[in-house]
């Protein structure tokens, strides 16, 4: 039987208001949508923005938590989408058992992924210049947010949906997943790649995304030695902020139809 429900988790600087017309398209094909905010992040862009303590208090195994908690009480598992870090959180879930499918947007990179192109560093500059910003919610302004997210959008497209879907993100959860290379132990974005009970899982990833590049995502999939489909394919001209770009229907519909064969 094959999935009625999908649920789509959204990355850093954005809250689930990105998914907006993912959400309206699955649900005109009769899909339950669920499109979880962050623990705290369930205020809308604005009082985010006004008050970033939440943010700041973010950690990942509390987003994976509430994440796992809502799919236990869906009665299925669902097909699972991730953007940027909600990549990251996709794969995860299906390494912990969640999930009949998962496709990872633009992910950034879960452990031991350690490539790091230039672009991805100018990218997130801002976030990592300061240690400091490991304590805080941290914003783009909208020259750096263009950069990182809209490179390739028009002008007057891409400062619409900066008002439109900014937020700070979280100071902490990035500087952690920056350093989980070279600190002790597991980070939290630490999944099992010979994990042979995994659900398949497609990357998808944007020619032009500077703040997560083809590259990384070619990467994270190398690292998969497991005998469970995982693949990659890659969209010409595209950002990353590729949910709400020009063209976006063909990639939502390619991640449903790839999920759908898969289960």
């Amino acid at each position: 039987m094959k999935p009625d429900t999908i649920v789509l988790i959204h990355g850093f600087w954005v809250t689930p208001r990105s998914w907006e017309h993912w959400i309206t398209r699955y649900q005109s094909q009769g899909f339950r949508v669920l499109a979880p905010a962050y623990p705290g992040f369930e205020v809308e862009v604005e009082g985010l923005n006004e008050d970033p303590t939440p943010i700041e208090e973010l950690t990942v195994p509390s987003i994976i938590a509430s994440l796992e908690k809502l799919i236990d009480g869906l009665g299925t598992q669902p097909i699972i989408m991730g953007h940027s870090a909600g990549g990251v959180f996709t794969q995860i879930l299906l390494d912990h058992g969640y999930g009949r499918a998962g496709v990872a947007i633009n992910s950034a990179p879960t452990e031991g992924v350690a490539t790091i192109p230039l672009s991805q560093v100018k990218a997130a500059f801002p976030v990592l210049k300061n240690p400091a910003n490991r304590h805080r919610a941290v914003g783009f302004t909208y020259d750096q947010w263009r950069y990182a997210f809209t490179n390739t959008f028009p002008e007057d497209e891409s400062r619409a949906l900066y008002e439109r879907y900014h937020i700070p993100a979280s100071g902490h959860v990035f500087w952690g997943s920056a350093l989980a290379n070279i600190h002790p132990g597991h980070a939290d974005s630490y999944v099992n790649y010979r994990n042979d009970d995994r659900a398949p899982l497609l990357f998808v990833s944007g020619e032009h995304d500077h703040l997560m590049p083809p590259k990384i995502q070619q990467s994270n999939v190398k690292h998969y030695k497991s005998d469970t489909v995982t693949e990659i394919v890659e969209y010409p001209g595209r950002s990353h902020l590729m949910p709400a770009q020009e063209g976006w229907e063909e990639i939502a519909d390619h991640a449903l139809a790839w999920a759908l064969d898969h289960t």
